[in-house]
Parts: structure tokens; C-alpha cells; sequence
């Protein structure tokens, strides 16, 4: 058996200290990759791409239209987190990249986070702890509570909010929640009709929605006041989502008994630099710097789910899962030949393309085209080897975006 290592597939940087897991499946697949702790910005984030066949990151770099626009070779961008807001999907669509994200794999470690803040917030733990830490013994049962029989309130009922649900649950506790789309409710949750119904009945809330136009500001100094007297407010959700000055607010009035706060409307791109917040400095009031995902197990899970995303769609073009891009997976057929084709999304391009592969005298064993509104996405097996020719002509179609063989 040879022990010489394959040769490079091509370039993969990864950004923002991603797991290794994610680096071993790029180099066992034959990729160069080029592994950065930090985020990269602007004209330093385009010199790196030079020559990039696929990009890792996280929340902290931006990949602007510019960016992507300046990076040719770059086939692919994967998110190694649930969020992708940091980069210009619109633009990476056009451009034929898919974008890929992991919105499954950090799931139970956000939603252990938030049970464990629940109970937290319930006992007034994290003044308690503090006050320890400060040398004052202070032994008190007023304001603390058990947690049975309470009720959870989940603003956003996906992946995570019905998680957060189940383990309530097995608590002993009631859990309402509410979505604009309709889900099905596990155990015994139940959906509240309205966001203001949720607030009125809740003794803690628990936010788990995107950020979108939609989501900022949701729970403003209105939603707030509608929140029963002595609840407390979780959101490990997205900074833009809460007025952060209105719930420091209520919790100063004593409308709010506590919150849990991961996310916020800013924050720093390094460990090593100041973070300031209203909420600093309140009582029972639980702040966590972006942690939410952040244990082992999630970030292997991340690192393994985006890159075999990302590989997958190197190596067959499969794009299921990609957030801004046309669906396509075929399986592999023995013994043909793979040509991948992105094109602006107008008629009469599928004819152009198999009038290139008849004039070859080449048979289609099996193709696929998805589209969405401003491209189309061809996956194409053909019998007999003119592949490269085929994706030649294809490129040269005036219509065409993007062509490879896999």
C-alpha cells in the first residue's frame, strides 16, 4: 500500500479557531489548509483568499460582496455556526457559491445552557456565587424558587426552542410557545396564538429566533412591560433581537426579577478587547459572552457537519442543505462523467447545453436542474468522456456563471 499523501484538491482556509475536526476531514480528502485563530476584515481577508478553493469561518468575518467578487477561485463558503448573516448570501448565489451552514449541531448544548440559566435565575445563583467570591455570606431564601411548576415561555419553536421544551419538561415545567410558522408541539407544549399571549402567561421567556428585518427589536420596552411582574427573560438567540437599555430598564424598576443575556447588539471581535453593557453591574443577571455552542462536543459536531457539507459539493456538487442556493443532489453513477454548470436563470439554457453534449456524440446517463430566482444549477452525468470539452463549450455560453467537472 502506498504511503505518499494525495496530492492538493485545493485550498481550504479556515478562519476563527474552527475546529479540528473540520481541518483532519479537509486533509485526509487531499486539501491544503491554511488554519487562522482570528477573523479577517476587508483588504486582509482578500489577500488571503487568493487561490482559496473553499472558506470556513464563524460569526466574526464578513464576506461582503466585494470579498467574494475578489476571490475567483473560491467555490464554496461554509458557516461553521447556525447564523449566516455575516456573509452577503444574495452575492455568493450569484456568483455560483453555495453557502452552508450547521444549523443542527450545537442544538443541545444551547438548549442545556438555557436549562441551566432557568434554574440559575429561579435561585439567584449568579448573585450568590458573586457575593461568595466577594467574601459575604449571605443565606437567604427570599425571591429563590424551585422551578416545577413554573411556566417556560420559547419565542421561536425550531431546532433549539423545542429542545430547550422536552428538557423543561422533564422538569416538571409548563411550556407555551410561539412561532410565525406552525410546528409541531413535542410532549405537552402548547402554542400560544400571539407573542403578547406568551408574555402575559410566562414566568421566564426564552428567545430563539433569527436575526432578520423581522426579528430586531422584537422585545422592546413594550413587549417587556407585557411580561408578568417578577419574570425573568433568557436570549441566546441574536443581539439585535432585544432593546438591551428597555430590559435594563425593567430589570432596575423590579418588573424584571432577572435575565440571561449570550448575544448583543455589539460585540467584540477579540477576547483581549473591552466589552461594555446597560446590564453590567444589575442584580441577578446572568451575562455570558457568546457561548451558547461554544462546548467540545458541539464544535467537533460543527466542524465535522460543515465540512463534509462543503466536500460533498466539491466533490459531486451535491448543494442540499446550501442556505442560498438551489437544492441539487444526484448520486454517483460508476463509469460516467460529471460536469457541473451554474447560468443565469433564463429559458433556453438546458437546450444550449445538451445540443453541446449531442454534437459530441455523447450520451446523458442522468442530469438534474434546480433553480431559484436568479440562477439555475445543473448537475450532469454523461457516458463517454468528453467531460472537460463539454465544460468548456458550457463556459463559453454567454448565459454561463460558473463550470467544473467533479
Amino acid at each position: 500500500m502506498s504511503t505518499t499523501p494525495p496530492a492538493p484538491r485545493g485550498k481550504v482556509l479556515l478562519l476563527e479557531n474552527i475546529h479540528a475536526s473540520a481541518e483532519a476531514l479537509f486533509r485526509e480528502a487531499g486539501f491544503e489548509v491554511q488554519a487562522v485563530k482570528g477573523a479577517l476584515k476587508g483588504g486582509e481577508l482578500k489577500a488571503a483568499l487568493k487561490g482559496v478553493t473553499l472558506l470556513g469561518i464563524r460569526s466574526k468575518t464578513h464576506v461582503t460582496a466585494d470579498v467574494l467578487q475578489a476571490a475567483p477561485s473560491l467555490l464554496s463558503v461554509g458557516c461553521f455556526c447556525i447564523g449566516t448573516n455575516q456573509v452577503e448570501l444574495k452575492a455568493a448565489g450569484a456568483l455560483g457559491m453555495p453557502v452552508f451552514n450547521a444549523p443542527f449541531s450545537n442544538t443541545r448544548s444551547v438548549a442545556e445552557l438555557v436549562i441551566a440559566e432557568v434554574v440559575m435565575l429561579s435561585r439567584q445563583l449568579g448573585d450568590r456565587l458573586r457575593e461568595m467570591h466577594e467574601g459575604k455570606w449571605r443565606k437567604v431564601s427570599a425571591g429563590s424558587r424551585e422551578v416545577r411548576g413554573k411556566t417556560l415561555g420559547i419565542v421561536g419553536y425550531g431546532h433549539i426552542g423545542s429542545q430547550v421544551g422536552v428538557l423543561a419538561e422533564s422538569m416538571g415545567m409548563r411550556v407555551l410557545y410561539f412561532d410565525v410558522a406552525t410546528k409541531l408541539p413535542l410532549g405537552n407544549a402548547r402554542a400560544c396564538a400571539t407573542l403578547e399571549a406568551l408574555l402575559a402567561e410566562s414566568d421566564v421567556v426564552t428567545l430563539h429566533v433569527p436575526a432578520t428585518p423581522q426579528t430586531e427589536n422584537l422585545v422592546t420596552a413594550s413587549q417587556l412591560r407585557q411580561m408578568k411582574p417578577g419574570a425573568a427573560l433568557i436570549n441566546n438567540a441574536r443581539g439585535t433581537v432585544v432593546d438591551v437599555a428597555a430590559l435594563a430598564e425593567a430589570l432596575r424598576s423590579g418588573h424584571l426579577s432577572g435575565a440571561a443575556v449570550d448575544v448583543y447588539p455589539e460585540e467584540p471581535e477579540t477576547n483581549s478587547d473591552g466589552f461594555r453593557t446597560p446590564l453590567q453591574g444589575l442584580s441577578n443577571v446572568i451575562m455570558t459572552p457568546h457561548i451558547g455552542g461554544s462546548t467540545e462536543e458541539a464544535q467537533e459536531s460543527i466542524g465535522r457537519e460543515v465540512a463534509t457539507a462543503l466536500l460533498r459539493f466539491v466533490r459531486a456538487g451535491a448543494t442540499t442543505g446550501a442556505v442560498n442556493f438551489p437544492q441539487v443532489e444526484l448520486p454517483p453513477s460508476p463509469g460516467t462523467h460529471r460536469v457541473l454548470n451554474v447560468h443565469r436563470n433564463v429559458p433556453g439554457v438546458l437546450g444550449n447545453i445538451n445540443r453541446i453534449v449531442s454534437e459530441l456524440d455523447a450520451n446523458i446517463h442522468a442530469q438534474v436542474l434546480s433553480t431559484d430566482a436568479q440562477v439555475g444549477y445543473l448537475v450532469m452525468d454523461i457516458e463517454k468522456d468528453v467531460a472537460q470539452e463539454v465544460s468548456a463549450r458550457v463556459a463559453a455560453l454567454p448565459t454561463d456563471i460558473r463550470t467544473r467537472v467533479a
